[in-house]
């Protein structure tokens, strides 16, 4: 694939996203993510089979972005733990407010051969990353615990609020007091 072709179908996958997420999967048609995408529809489809093959690649476009910038902000020791940290958070969970949430839950419930095992493994590497950013200021009896409770908290907190700018605040919250706690107890 030449760097253009790479170009096209990144932009594509983006355009796509953003359509699933503003219709639903099963109201958004492929015209409509060639229209979003300007591109032609034989394009789209020389590009994807279908729109399951569509929602399937554009689903783990975004989650490798996604994983990958949590990944180097969390890495960037240079900084404190606390901004690592909710800058992660932000990165992995607050850009996925409102409809997409809805549309994603709705999804692995009616149809989980559509996502399946593509995503089963990002969870898992955000929360070892989170877990290995937190041992190194928190106690080792307590880091699991700490990593899984934040993580469970902003998947509520993602649930309860309408902007990202609320998301941000409120998981400010929750890192400051897990890590104030983590370290207190240590």
């Amino acid at each position: 694939m030449t760097e253009i072709e790479s170009g096209r179908r990144e932009q594509v996958l983006e355009s796509a996203l953003v359509t699933f997420a503003r219709f639903g999967f099963r109201k958004t048609s492929m015209e409509d993510v060639a229209q979003a995408a300007n591109i032609s529809r034989p394009g789209l489809y020389f590009l994807f089979s279908s729109k399951q093959s569509l929602f399937q690649a554009a689903v783990v476009h975004a989650l490798d972005a996604d994983v990958d910038a949590a990944e180097r902000a969390l890495a960037d020791v240079r900084r404190p733990l606390r901004e690592r940290l909710i800058e992660a958070f932000d990165l992995w969970t607050g850009r996925y407010l409102g409809p997409m949430v809805q549309e994603v839950a709705v999804l692995r419930e009616t149809s989980p051969e559509l996502l399946g095992p593509l995503v089963a493994g990002y969870p898992a590497r955000f929360a070892a990353m989170v877990t290995e950013a937190i041992a190194a200021e928190v106690p080792p009896g307590l880091v699991e615990a700490v990593a899984r409770t934040l993580i469970s908290t902003s998947g509520g907190i993602k649930h309860e609020v309408s902007t990202r700018e609320e998301f941000v605040e409120r998981v400010t919250v929750a890192v400051d007091l897990l890590l104030r706690a983590g370290r207190a107890a240590g």
